[in-house]
């Protein structure tokens, strides 16, 4: 079982965050920022992968920066060095009104282009440029090369979801062992 755990503490709080890349997709998190958590939860259950967070803070900025941090490295450093994994993933998600791309290669060079599509400037309880920063600090620290775009869509909310299942599926694929390669 491929498991792993992190921990960061800064003045604006703590995080911890333990992973198992073979799970069945269950999430534990609070942050105190609902959409956040959904996009969170959505991300560990469509990829299978588990994630378990201890959080506290309340600068909402701070926390999913930190979450994204978290996240990466513990994923870096379960799959160390990735001789054994796909390392890319790719795919398409429909979300009602909405159709997302991503592409990812953990190739242990961090690049990322993003396009969510997104109008306006708060979904739920999330400002969008936290959304968008949380998938950049989340390639910087994981090392991938990742691209994600939105096509389309009418609902900022379905956008990013999207968005979020396709990292999500695949995220499971270029993690998945590959004795072959």
């Amino acid at each position: 079982m491929r498991t792993g755990e992190y921990s960061k503490t800064t003045i604006d709080g703590e995080i911890n965050v333990k992973i198992n890349l073979d799970g069945d997709g269950t999430v534990n998190i609070n942050t105190g920022i609902k959409f956040f958590d959904h996009l969170i939860t959505t991300l560990g259950t469509h990829s299978l992968i588990d994630f378990i967070f201890d959080i506290e803070g309340d600068l909402k900025h701070h926390l999913i920066e930190d979450v994204a941090i978290c996240l990466g490295r513990v994923i870096r450093k379960t799959i160390g060095k990735g001789e054994e994994i796909n390392c890319y993933g790719y795919a398409i998600v429909p979300m009602d009104c909405s159709l997302a791309f991503t592409a990812i290669d953990l190739v242990r060079r961090p690049y990322h282009k993003i396009d969510l599509q997104i109008s306006g400037e708060m979904i739920e309880d999330m400002m969008q440029e936290d959304i968008i920063h949380f998938l950049e600090t989340l390639a910087s620290s994981l090392q991938v090369n990742m691209h994600i775009w939105t096509q389309y869509g009418d609902n900022d909310h379905h956008k990013v979801e999207a968005a979020f299942k396709s990292l999500a599926l695949s995220l499971k694929e270029a993690v998945k062992i590959n004795l072959k390669r």
